[in-house]
């Protein structure tokens, strides 16, 4: 598969329904940072009439995991990526169109070289910050990502 944002958001609607579903999307990727996109409608709501805090947890994932993809897609090595902690601090009720942005890609570049010089498992923490239209943050998001050399 080409990497692209078109063939992420495609891989959502097949390997991630749930996401997909709820609006989640990808909406940019470079080496650097990954944008991701929800909108607040009933079907992602809380009852609180805010988005669920589990929907903002899958958007902010994304916007890490797709950083991961990318990078090991560009590694043209196999890699295993799986999440292994996170942990979430939530600011104001998100409503309204919600961003979360990882800024954190250059992390993964001394990642992924360990584990193809080591054949090792490392971990490394990635951060998705999401804000609303108004660029308020509404919560904070930290992912602790494990990846191995497959052998």
């Amino acid at each position: 598969m080409k990497f692209s944002v078109s063939n992420i958001n495609k891989f959502l609607f097949f390997k991630l329904p749930s996401a997909f579903w709820t609006g989640v999307r990808l909406k940019s990727i470079s080496d650097e940072q990954a944008i991701t996109t929800v909108k607040h409608k009933w079907k992602n709501q809380n009852p609180f009439n805010s988005m669920y805090f589990a929907v903002q947890a899958m958007a902010a994932e994304l916007s890490t995991g797709a950083l991961v993809m990318k990078k090991i897609s560009d590694s043209g090595r196999k890699i295993s990526m799986l999440v292994a902690t996170n942990n979430s601090t939530f600011t104001k009720k998100a409503t309204g169109r919600i961003f979360f942005e990882c800024k954190d890609g250059y992390k993964l570049d001394q990642a992924i070289a360990e584990t193809i010089r080591t054949g090792e498992g490392v971990t490394v923490w990635m951060q998705s910050v999401g804000t609303n239209e108004k660029g308020e943050q509404v919560s904070v998001m930290n992912f602790e990502w494990t990846l191995k050399l497959k052998k």
